[in-house]
C-alpha cells in the first residue's frame, strides 16, 4: 500500500461561513496502480489531492479529523521507505516529500508554469532543488531527457523557450516532465486532460499509461470524463458533495454501478442520451423530409470560397511579411432547419468560420448569404436587422456576460435595441417567460452572473441568444466546460427549442460524442478548410478521410 486515506476532513473557511469541501473520505492506492477519483465540479476531488499533498493555504483550511499515510521513498538515502502521516508532518518532511515523492500535474499548464522563466529553467529548478549536488550543465541534460521522456519535438531547441511559445499539448507535456523529472513515488493528475483536443489527449494518456507502467509508479487520476476513466483507470472512486459514495474496479464501477448517483452519471452520457433518442424516435418517428423537398429549398447560410487570413506582422515598421490562413477557401451551406456539427482540433479555424458567417470577423475574400440575402460586405448599420435573425452563444458564459449588469439587463437590451416589446415592462416579462423556459426561474432575472453556476450561465446565454426570436444560432464549444450532467441537461434543452421553434444551428465542438447524439451532418475541419462532410451516421460509422479517420480513433469511449 503506498497511500492509504482514512476519514479525511478538509474543512475550508469562506469569512464565517465553514465549507466542507471533504467530509469523511477514505480510500487507498496500490503501488503501480492508477486510482480514478471521478465527480462534478464542486464534488471536492481536486481538494482531496491538495490536501494529499498539502498545497492548501492553513489560514484557509483545517482537518478536524483523518489521516493521510504516505509510504514513500528513501527521504535520507539510507534505504529505508519511511511511513509519513501528511497532516502532522513537519514543514520540513513535506518539502522534501512534495515534488519529489509527490508530484502534481495541474489541470490549466499555462497558469501552472512561470511565464517569465524557460521551460528549461523550471524542470532544472526542481532538479537542484531535490538533488542540489547536481550542476548546471548535468541538470540541463536531465532537462533535456525528460522533454525527450514525454516526446516534446526538438528537446535541445525547446528547452529554451517560453511557455506561450508552446502549444497547450506541449505545455501539459511540459507539466508532466517537470513532476516526472524526480520519479515520484506517487503522480497526482488533476484534470490534465481536459482543455486538449481529441488527439493530443489521446497521446497525452498513453504517454502517462507508458511512463506509470515503465516506472512502476501510482497515479491519483482525477476527472469528470468516463471516457479517460474507461482507458485509464484499475479502481474508480465515485465523488459528491465531499464524499464517496461509490468504489470498486474499474468494471464494477462502470459496468455494474450500486448507487443511483453514478447511474445518473453514466445515463447522462452523450452515448446513453443518443441510444435513449434513438429508441424514442424508433417509437415516435419524425416525419420525413424527401431529399427533393431538401434540395429545392434554398440553404438559410450560404458560403462561397470564404477566406480570412490574419496578417503576421515583423520587423520596426510592423510590414506584413505572411498571414495565418484561418479560414482558407471553405464552401458550406446550412439548409433551414438543419444542426450541422463543425468538428476540429484547436486552431483548425472552426470558431473564426463562426464568426466570419455572423460578421464578427471580417472575411478576406469569399461571399456570405443569408436567406438568399449577400451580407459579406454590409455596413455596420444595414446588418442591424440580420442581427436580431443571427445569434450566437459563447464557449465561455462568464467571460460573455457583462458582471455588471442583472440578468434582466442583459436581455432586454438587445429586445429595446431592434424594437421588441412596447415598454419596458413588457420586455421583462417576455425575459421572464425566457428564463423560465430555460428552466430557470423567473426571479433569477436580478441577479448578477457570479451568483450563478456554470450551466445555469449557459442557460442564460442561450436565454440572451432566444430574446430575439432568431432563426440561425452559432453554438460555439457551449458544452466543453460543463460536467456531463450539466451537459446533458443543456443539450437536451437545445433539442427542445431546435424542434419547437425550427431553429438552425452551426454547432461547433471538438466533442465527438457529442456530436453523434446532436447533429444531422458533420463537417470536419483541419487547417482552415472542410476536409470531410456528411450525414453524422456515416463518417462516424465509415469516414473516408484520413484526418478525420484519426480524430475519431482518439475519442475515449466508455462501452456499456
Amino acid at each position: 500500500m503506498l497511500l492509504q486515506v482514512d476519514n479525511l476532513k478538509t474543512y475550508l473557511r469562506a469569512g464565517k461561513n465553514i465549507v466542507k469541501a471533504v467530509d469523511g473520505i477514505s480510500f487507498s492506492i496500490d503501488r503501480g496502480e492508477v486510482f480514478c477519483l471521478v465527480g462534478e465540479s464542486g464534488s471536492g476531488k481536486s481538494i482531496t489531492a491538495l490536501s494529499v499533498i498539502q498545497l492548501i493555504p492553513n489560514d484557509i483550511c483545517s482537518h478536524p479529523d483523518g489521516r493521510i499515510t504516505f509510504r514513500g521513498g528513501d527521504l535520507d538515502g539510507n534505504g529505508v521507505r519511511e511511513t509519513l502521516d501528511m497532516l502532522t508532518v513537519s514543514e520540513e518532511i513535506k518539502r522534501k516529500v512534495c515534488g519529489a515523492r509527490i508530484a502534481m500535474i495541474f489541470q490549466e499548464p499555462m497558469t501552472s508554469l512561470n511565464p517569465v522563466f524557460t521551460v528549461g529553467d523550471q524542470i532544472i529548478e526542481v532538479l537542484q532543488i531535490y538533488s542540489p549536488e547536481m550542476d548546471d550543465a548535468e541538470a540541463r541534460r536531465c532537462a533535456i531527457a525528460a522533454l525527450a521522456q514525454v516526446q516534446i519535438p526538438d528537446p535541445e531547441v525547446r528547452i529554451d523557450e517560453f511557455p506561450h511559445r508552446l502549444s497547450g499539448g506541449q505545455r501539459q507535456r511540459v507539466m508532466i516532465a517537470m513532476a516526472m523529472a524526480c520519479e515520484p513515488d506517487l503522480l497526482i493528475a488533476d484534470e490534465p486532460t481536459t482543455a486538449l483536443d481529441v488527439t493530443v489527449q489521446a497521446e497525452i494518456l498513453r504517454l502517462m499509461k507508458a511512463l506509470q507502467k515503465r516506472k512502476g509508479m501510482s497515479i491519483l487520476f482525477i476527472t469528470h470524463d468516463f471516457g479517460v476513466v474507461a482507458k485509464m483507470a484499475d479502481r474508480v472512486a465515485v465523488m459528491r458533495k465531499g464524499k464517496i459514495v461509490e468504489e470498486g474496479t474499474l468494471q464494477q464501477v462502470l459496468h455494474q454501478p450500486k448507487h443511483d448517483y453514478t447511474k445518473q452519471l453514466l445515463a447522462a452520457l452523450p452515448e446513453n442520451l443518443k441510444r435513449q433518442r434513438d429508441l424514442q424516435l424508433i417509437e415516435n418517428p419524425l416525419p420525413a423530409i424527401s431529399a427533393e423537398t431538401a434540395l429545392a429549398q434554398p440553404p438559410l447560410i450560404d458560403v462561397q470560397q470564404l477566406e480570412v487570413y490574419f496578417p503576421i506582422k515583423k520587423g520596426l515598421f510592423s510590414r506584413t511579411v505572411d498571414h495565418v490562413k484561418a479560414v482558407d477557401g471553405v464552401d458550406l451551406q446550412i439548409p433551414k432547419g438543419q444542426l450541422l456539427a463543425l468538428v476540429g482540433e484547436s486552431g483548425c479555424g472552426k470558431t473564426t468560420l463562426g464568426r466570419a458567417i455572423l460578421r464578427l470577423v471580417d472575411s478576406t475574400a469569399g461571399t456570405i448569404a443569408y436567406n438568399q440575402q449577400e451580407i459579406t460586405h454590409l455596413q455596420r448599420k444595414a446588418m442591424i436587422p440580420f442581427r436580431r435573425d443571427m445569434q450566437i452563444i459563447f464557449q465561455d458564459p462568464m467571460s460573455s456576460l457583462n458582471p455588471r449588469m442583472t440578468v434582466v439587463g442583459t436581455l432586454i437590451e438587445p429586445m429595446a435595441v431592434h424594437g421588441i416589446g412596447e415598454s419596458k415592462d413588457e420586455r421583462i416579462e417576455i425575459a421572464r417567460k425566457i428564463l423560465e423556459r430555460v428552466q430557470l426561474d423567473g426571479d433569477h432575472l436580478w441577479r448578477y452572473p457570479h451568483e450563478f453556476s456554470g450551466g445555469q450561465r449557459q442557460r442564460i446565454g442561450l436565454a440572451r441568444a432566444l430574446v430575439l426570436n432568431p432563426e440561425f444560432i452559432v453554438c460555439d464549444e457551449i458544452t466543453s466546460a460543463l460536467d456531463v450532467s450539466v451537459q446533458a441537461e443543456v443539450l437536451q434543452l437545445l433539442m427542445e427549442l431546435r424542434a419547437e421553434k425550427e431553429l438552425t444551428l452551426l454547432f461547433i465542438t471538438h466533442d465527438i460524442s457529442v456530436v453523434e447524439y446532436v447533429s444531422d451532418e458533420m463537417a470536419v475541419m483541419h487547417n482552415g478548410k472542410i476536409v470531410e462532410r456528411g450525414p453524422t451516421a456515416d463518417i462516424c460509422r465509415n469516414p473516408q478521410k484520413e484526418y478525420t479517420q484519426n480524430l475519431l480513433s482518439a475519442v475515449p469511449r466508455l462501452i456499456l
